[in-house]
């Protein structure tokens, strides 16, 4: 199955758990992953597991298994096409690596504003990412590209590189500003 590409279900919200017993009763490859989060109930605390991408499973199929893929029940979409749309295997073994060791991956809405980093060490090294909170650790906001989706990792400031904006979004910046001056 690995020459496969790793495609996106959107499925409908809170159903991620039933596509994927549906998904594993067809034989069909899967990855729903999931953080465990603590929820205070009014008469005790309990552990929750969550989908770390609400609405999302990523699945692996042979083109033949597309029909039994789309006809699982909570399946609303295929996202993309054969090239857009998928996820690398890296990315997803990245993720699973990063949730078996125990780091603090958590949904993270997408964020416009900070710095641009790369982180330098550990599972996620080489991804890129936006920092959005600097206390004892970083709070980087990282996105899954096939699916616009994010979740935060907390890592050390020394494991971050800063990145430089691009020439191009540079070009972009100074004409705007250019367009800006000649207005007023």
């Amino acid at each position: 199955m690995t020459e496969h590409p790793w495609r996106v279900l959107h499925v409908i919200a809170n159903h991620e758990k039933r596509v994927v017993q549906h998904l594993a009763s067809r034989s069909l490859e899967h990855y729903l992953p999931l953080y465990s989060l603590k929820s205070q109930w009014s008469d005790r605390t309990v552990a929750l597991e969550r989908p770390l991408f609400p609405c999302y499973v990523f699945t692996r199929f042979k083109a033949t298994d597309r029909i039994a893929v789309l006809g699982t029940p909570g399946v609303l979409s295929l996202l993309g096409d054969d090239d857009l749309g998928t996820v690398s295997a890296e990315e997803i073994s990245r993720i699973r690596e990063a949730l078996a060791a125990g780091h603090t991956l958590r949904p993270h809405p997408s964020i416009a504003k900070g710095t641009r980093v790369r982180v330098r060490n550990g599972v996620f090294e080489g991804s890129e990412g936006l920092v959005t909170e600097l206390r004892g650790q970083c709070k980087v906001i990282l996105t899954v590209k096939a699916i616009h989706q994010c979740f935060s990792l907390c890592v050390e400031s020394s494991d971050l590189e800063v990145l430089n904006e691009s020439a191009a979004e540079r070009d972009r910046l100074s004409a705007q500003r250019l367009l800006a001056t000649h207005r007023t």
